[in-house]
């Protein structure tokens, strides 16, 4: 006897209905598959990166985006999906992360070359100007004192002063986590198969990023810094369009171009090296926590 009163009527609608199974709707349904495999088998297959990621049962469901192609030439410049490990591209978009290591890379290159003279590099001055006592004026030593006009500077700028400090390595990794979070959320990233392209003129480059509403400015990122032929010859005269390896990726890059655009090769780096350090095995479990968003 069945109690359909403890059931909700949602799980009621899942159970599965009774059907009446006959010869001929066996063997109509045993020639539509045979129809629809042949029919799937004669066109090109979506390409489908379904990534099983080692931590996908304790993890969110991934993200997932199209894989395009730069060839504008074919019917359909959408060949795939692939999924994206929510922890490298779908993590809190911390702006305040993304600030301190946008300022860091401002200053650590930054160098002061402004330059005053003490009084001892100052020009003159090795005579006492009068003596000690005797006189009733103030006593001095050098009419190049800082207390003289044309004497030297107290405590002004000297030249070649670096403004270098190192940001903590887990700020840093959390900073990329949340500038590559904030592109994917802001659909100002892209992932392409590869960077091949049919063409080597700027024009084709530029009219590409025009179609597809890629902004003015583009980064695009490969897994090695060897790039394509067409793709290096495309961009050299395009300021505004850069080539970049995924080991030179940052922070500042990020958000100084409109768009970024990824390889499948340079995601999957990204996600192995930001993911290794995630789950270091060489550090203590108290340092790990300063991962946590």
């Amino acid at each position: 006897m069945c109690h359909f009163s403890a059931l909700s009527w949602q799980q009621v609608s899942l159970l599965p209905q009774k059907q009446s199974f006959s010869v001929t709707a066996v063997r109509n349904q045993e020639t539509g598959a045979a129809v629809a495999a042949a029919s799937i088998d004669s066109r090109k297959s979506p390409l489908i990166l379904d990534e099983k990621f080692p931590d996908s049962n304790s993890i969110v469901v991934p993200r997932e985006a199209w894989i395009e192609t730069l060839d504008t030439s074919a019917a359909s410049t959408q060949v795939g999906l692939i999924h994206l490990h929510p922890q490298v591209f779908g993590a809190n978009p911390r702006l305040d992360l993304i600030h301190e290591n946008v300022t860091w890379q401002k200053k650590f290159r930054m160098v002061n070359y402004a330059h005053t003279k003490v009084r001892s590099e100052v020009r003159g001055g090795g005579k006492k100007p009068w003596p000690q006592k005797g006189l009733g004026r103030a006593r001095h030593g050098s009419i190049r004192s800082p207390l003289w006009r044309g004497g030297g500077v107290t405590h002004g700028p000297r030249a070649y002063t670096t403004h270098f400090y190192m940001l903590p390595f887990s700020k840093r990794l959390q900073g990329l986590t949340a500038t590559l979070s904030a592109k994917f959320a802001q659909d100002d990233l892209k992932i392409v198969e590869s960077l091949d392209m049919p063409s080597d003129e700027a024009g084709y480059l530029e009219q590409l990023c025009e179609n597809r509403r890629w902004g003015i400015s583009v980064l695009f990122v490969d897994d090695s810094d060897i790039m394509p032929r067409n793709i290096t010859l495309a961009s050299d005269t395009l300021r505004h369009m850069n080539l970049m390896p995924v080991y030179g990726l940052n922070v500042h890059s990020m958000l100084k171009h409109e768009t970024l655009v990824l390889t499948v090769a340079a995601v999957r780096r990204i996600e192995e090296r930001i993911l290794y350090h995630f789950r270091r095995p060489d550090l203590p479990k108290e340092n790990m926590k300063r991962f946590r968003m």
